[in-house]
This record gives structure tokens, sequence and C-alpha cells, in this order.
């Protein structure tokens, strides 16, 4: 029996004695709506007597009189007031032949008050007997600032599920004035879950302002499975047909192309982004840290974009050149294998934190610049394929010490395990099996053995059962997915296509999928934006741009696969809105009072084009961290897959992914592979004074700009369809 609290031991007698104040029935589901007392509930009945209930207001130890009840077929409006305040209710039903239903809440207080309690919104329900004898499962909740998201399965009574929404968006002007804040809103301990109001400490609510309290979109199911794969699925669905029902902000357009070009600037001449160490230049993790030995994931983090940039832009920079000329050095003869920290400055080392020891090797730092030099092998650089090929057999040795199943830190060279799992219980870093068979697949390209494509999927099979969890570190479970996707397309293997779903699952629940509008979060745009391991409390550059780099690559690769749709919405709307939002990485787009006075690793330089590494949503001061050097290839990445050079007249900037382009004399054709329903940004950016007479056309449509001016032509083409740019 689980226990209450007197908020909810009364719920049920409370709803069960009382007559429904409306009643609606939709796609097989019946809502009826209670006032009770202090509480307004919307009960959601299913088809098989299964009952949740939702809390849509509460009266703040007061009672509830209601002086108005409007009625359509779609919604319900409820007016309600009490001594303290007055509500307004909306409940609709947004979704045709749909039991998804949405409820908004709306309280102005008639004098300030201030808020020590709110009580949680759902509450599950029996036919007869209590709620505490009630029993669930909740696979995601909010953690820190995520979306508002709590998915949960009921085992009893009835076997149901239940996706819900918390808006937190909405929310933002509430606590805005109450200086409050949305972390950790959406949650609970069965059976009291999903939204409490944040409550208030120090600013009271203001009186006579209209405040939005709630924001809820509730998808109840009416059977649950524990098949990881098919609840993975569920949720991905779920969160796009929501995504496609909320209010999202506007985008806005970014040069990026200067930005990259700004990046290179200040990479080749700031004298903070390196370090020399035997004539050989390296870049330092971050701007002005020359305690730290250099990093062979520093080095390839930025080369690897920066040689996508040049192979777009047709030029070299020297920055690429220092960069190639030191990769050798990370080649260590005692593993023989590239490693993490330069051979050279070993006993460098100060041991201040775990990995920062000679033998100590963090797993997923072995594969990570190892996939990075691979890639850089497929197009073509010999110096990166014989590292790749001398390291490529310890990598396998390794893997097969630890059974495909790495631990956080071990000893790279006795393989002794420092440090078993993240926390207790949770086991090892889970992503790294894919980030193996990610390395595995880019050597079987490079050298047509097959035994490498075997590795890749042994590794694959260790991912298959991982539902949720798959996610350690947001940038390693997104390589992950594509590594997925890619077994799936050689083999033909369904198990690993739907394996991929369970690693976008683990991104897609660590994202924060609302926009913050309050304290620091009004000065930068930060809807979309995806956190880089599961409990970081800030957004991070560096795996931000891989994210972004590795979903692009996914629904591209995926253009001829029939893949859940709901991952067609989410896929290219993050793309989107990751194109938006990384620029406000740099501390030149930012306030200077929102940036940390303390750094923990070397110094920030506001007015260089070298993103921070962290950004905090709410009131927290961001920049904490340090200006982090390897995330600089952001702008090169964005530029090399946004941008298509047509002539000397003009180019073409999405936002989208673009799924397939092709050029014929005086037309262009390029294939956005989203939903219908949502849009993106399509711009004419003019290289020359002059404008060329331009025809666009979709799906065999004239589309006209909705702004132009002397350098740019800007469009809102549909996500989905086929574009010609005719000139």
């Amino acid at each position: 029996m689980n226990t209450t609290t007197p908020w909810a031991s009364t719920a049920q007698t409370d709803i069960d004695t009382s007559n429904a104040i409306v009643t609606i029935t939709k796609a097989g589901y019946t809502f009826e709506l209670y006032n009770c007392r202090d509480s307004l509930w919307i009960v959601a009945n299913g088809t098989k007597k299964e009952r949740m209930a939702f809390r849509a207001a509460y009266a703040l130890n007061s009672f509830f009189e209601i002086y108005a009840i409007n009625q359509s077929e779609n919604e319900i409006n409820i007016k309600l007031t009490t001594e303290l305040g007055e509500y307004e209710i909306l409940v609709d039903f947004p979704e045709p032949n749909s039991h998804l239903f949405h409820y908004k809440t709306l309280f102005t207080a008639r004098l300030p008050l201030m808020i020590p309690f709110w009580p949680r919104d759902i509450l599950p329900l029996t036919q007869n007997g209590k709620i505490e004898n009630t029993a669930g499962k909740i696979h995601v909740s909010q953690v820190g600032t995520r979306s508002g998201i709590l998915y949960a399965s009921v085992t009893k009574p009835k076997k149901s599920t239940l996706f819900y929404f918390q808006n937190l968006s909405s929310v933002s002007a509430y606590c805005e004035a109450t200086h409050t804040t949305l972390g950790d809103t959406v949650n609970g301990t069965w059976p009291e879950i999903g939204f409490q109001l944040p409550v208030t400490i120090e600013d009271a609510l203001p009186a006579g302002r209209k405040f939005i309290i709630s924001d809820a979109y509730v998808l109840p199911g009416d059977e649950t499975n524990d098949d990881p794969s098919k609840l993975c699925k569920d949720y991905l669905e779920s969160l796009a047909l929501i995504y496609k029902l909320i209010q999202k902000p506007e985008t806005e357009y970014h040069d990026w192309t200067e930005i990259a070009e700004k990046t290179i600037t200040d990479l080749e001449n700031n004298k903070g982004c390196w370090t020399q160490t035997n004539g050989i230049p390296y870049l330092n993790a971050y701007l002005c840290d020359y305690e730290t030995p250099a990093e062979s994931m520093v080095q390839l983090a930025v080369l690897a974009p920066l040689k996508e940039y040049e192979r777009w832009k047709s030029e070299t920079y020297t920055v690429s050149e220092d960069l190639n000329k030191g990769l050798a050095s990370f080649y260590d003869s005692k593993i023989n294998s590239i490693t993490r920290w330069l051979p050279a400055l070993h006993d460098k080392l100060d041991e201040s934190e775990e990995q920062k020891k000679e033998t100590t090797m963090d797993s997923w730092y072995l594969h990570h610049p190892l996939i990075n030099l691979a890639r850089l092998a497929v197009w073509g650089n010999k110096n990166a394929e014989k590292l790749v090929l001398d390291s490529v057999d310890f990598v396998i040795k390794a893997a097969h010490h630890f059974k495909y199943e790495w631990p956080v830190f071990y000893n790279v060279e006795t393989f002794e395990i420092i440090k078993e799992e993240t926390m207790p219980g949770m086991g090892g870093e889970k992503d790294v099996p894919g980030a193996y068979a990610l390395l595995m697949l880019l050597v079987y390209h490079i050298t047509k053995e097959k035994k490498y494509l075997n590795e890749a999927e042994k590794a694959a099979s260790h991912l298959t059962q991982c539902g949720f969890d798959s996610f350690y570190q947001a940038n390693n479970t997104a390589f992950s997915a594509n590594a997925l996707l890619e077994l799936y397309k050689i083999t033909n293997k369904k198990i690993y296509l739907e394996t991929s779903y369970m690693c976008l699952s683990g991104l897609f629940k660590n994202i924060q999928l609302w926009d913050c509008q309050y304290g620091f979060g009004k000065n930068y745009k930060n809807f979309f934006s995806i956190f880089p391991l599961n409990d970081a409390p800030y957004t991070a550059a560096y795996e931000e741009m891989e994210v972004y780099t590795a979903l692009n690559e996914y629904i591209i690769q995926a253009k001829d696969i029939d893949i859940l749709p709901g991952l067609r919405i989410l896929i290219p709307e993050f793309i989107k809105y990751a194109v938006n939002r990384i620029p406000y990485y740099f501390p030149e787009l930012l306030p200077k009072q929102m940036l940390s006075e303390y750094v923990k690793t070397g110094e920030i330089q506001t007015d260089l084009w070298v993103p921070l590494e962290d950004l905090y949503t709410g009131y927290d001061k961001s920049g904490q961290v340090g200006q982090e050097v390897y995330g600089a290839g952001a702008a090169f990445a964005i530029v090399s897959r946004q941008y298509i050079k047509i002539n000397d007249d003009f180019m073409i900037f999405t936002d989208y992914p673009t799924a397939s382009f092709t050029r014929r004399e005086k037309n262009a054709y390029l294939t956005f592979d989203g939903h219908e329903d949502l849009s993106c940004s399509l711009n004419i950016i003019w290289q020359k004074n002059t404008k060329t007479s331009l025809q666009i056309e979709q799906n065999k449509e004239i589309l006209k700009p909705y702004s132009a001016n002397a350098k740019m032509d800007q469009y809102k083409p549909k996500g989905h369809g086929k574009i010609k740019i005719s000139w």
C-alpha cells in the first residue's frame, strides 16, 4: 500500500460522492468534470474502465464557486471564484477522433499571495477501492529544467499508460513574477504524480494580473507493455503528436558564414586557444588553460568539422594544417593506440580529477577521437587512416575484455576497472557500445573487411534492451542511433532499427522542450535544447553541436526508410531550433550580467568567437565551466550542412535538413523530409548588389518571400516536399 498526503487521501471519496458538472465522450473515452471543495477534477475514464484524475485547479485553502460553464463539441470553459481570486479553466480536444485532451488554467489573485504549497495534479483512481492500492511505474519524468514530461504505466487496478506534457513555456510569466523556477516540477512519487506549481519563498504572486498556472496535454492509453522497444516508440510518437499542437517560438536567422570566419580568425590569432609541445601547436580544451595537457578529442572535435567547412569553402586554413601536424603525437606505443592525453605530457597530469591520470581511460574518450580520425580517413586523409588502423586492434581488445559493456573509468594498460558504474545499480557508459559500433562501421568502410562489421553487430546487440537508459552522453547516444540505422540498412535486421529508436528516445527525454522566459532565460533562445548528461544542470555547446550533426545524418540516411513517423517531426524540428539556438553559446551575443564572474577552468573573453561550455536556464549565470575551445567547430558544421552554394550571385540557406539536392542548368532542386504541417526557413542569400530574377515553388505552388532586402529574401516553405528554384 502506498502512503499518500492529505491532499490525495480524500480525493477518490470526494469524486465518487459528487455529481459531474460536465460529461463529454471522445474516441471511446468519457471525461467527467467534478467540483470537489478545493479542487476541480477532470476524470478520464478509459475503454477498460481505467480511471485517472487530473486536478485542473486548486483553491488554496478556500472553496470553489462556479459562476459560468460554456460547452461546445470540442471545448469546455469553466469560470470559478474563491475568496482569494478568480480561475478560468479551458478544456479542449485538439485532435479529431482522438482522446488526447488539453487543459489550461488561468488564475487572477485578489491580493498579493505567498503560495507555500501546491498539490500535484495527477492521481490514479480505482472503481471501488482506494488510491493507496494502485500501482504504476514512471518511465520518464522531468529532471532539472528538462521538458515537463511524465510518461508512466499503470499496472493496478487496470493496465494503462499515460503520456503527460506540461507546457512550461506558458508558466514562465508566473516564475518571472514570483522569482521561482520550473526545474523538477513534473515528477512525483506514486500515486501522487504530475505537475506541482512552484511555491513562492520570497516574492508574492501579484494581485490583479492573470497568470497561466497550468497548460497540460494528456494522452491516456488503454494498455501497457513491458517491452522497452514499444515503450520507447510510444513515447516518441506521443511526443511528436503533442509537439505539433504546442505553440513554438519564432526562429531568427544568424549569419553562420560570418560566425565561421570570425571563429577561424580568433583561433588563428588568439594565443589563449593554443599551447605548444616540442614545437607542435595544440588546442587547449578551455581558453587560457595552460596547465592541462593537450587532448586528442579536443584537436579532432575542431578538425573534423573544419575539414567539412574547407570542402564547402574550397579553401584550406592554417588551423587545419596545424591540427593535422599533431595527430600522430597522440599515439601511445605502450598500448599501440591513440590515447586521450598527449603521451609526451603524461607527467604533467595533476590527478586533480579521476580522469587526469596517465593510465586512466574514460571509456567514451577512447572511441571518440578514433571516430573522428576514421571520418578523416574516409575523406582521404592517409595520416588519419594509418593512425586508425594502427589503433583498432587495441580498441577491439578492450571491447572483448569488457564483453561490450564498458565501465566509466578503467586502467588503459591493465583493463582494471577504476569506476564501474555512473551510479550504484545504473551500470557503466551504456551508449559506448553504439560509439564502438560506429567506429567499427567506419573501419569497415575503409578496409572492406567483414570482421569489423561483425564487431559492430556484436556491440549493437548489447543495446537492444536498454530502453530509455541507453543515454550516457548525448553525442555518443546520437552516434549510436546512426550506427544502428546503418546496420539496419546493411543487414536488413529490423532489431537494429528498433534499437535506434531506443537511443533516440533517450535523447528526446533529455531535451528542454519549452521556452524559458524568466531570469537570464529571457536573454537567449533555449527552446528544444538538449542536455549533455542525464543529470547535467546545463546545456553544453559541444554536445549540442554533435547531436545536431548526428541527427542531421540520421534523418538524411533514413530518407528511403519507413521510419517511425514521429521522427520526421522531431528530428527536423530539433535541427531547426539548434541552428537558431547554438549562436547564443558565443558570449558576444549574451548580456555581460548573465556571465559568471567565477570560471572553473581558464577564463572568458567576451569578444572571442569561441563558445561557452555551459548555458543555464533561469537565474544561474552561464560560463561557469569555461569557454570551450573544442566547441569551436559548431559554425563549421552548420555552414557545411545548411548552406548550399549556387553561383556567384546567390546561395541558399535552410534550417531544415536537406534530404536531397540536385542542380540542372538554371534549376536547383532540394527536398525536405519533415512534416507538411510544420514549416522551415529557406533564405536566398545575395552575393552581389544586384538580385537575380528567381522563381521558387514547392509542390508546384509558387512561394512568395515574407521578407526581402538587398542581402536576403526569406521564405517559409512546408517541412515536407520538393523545392524547385529557377533563375
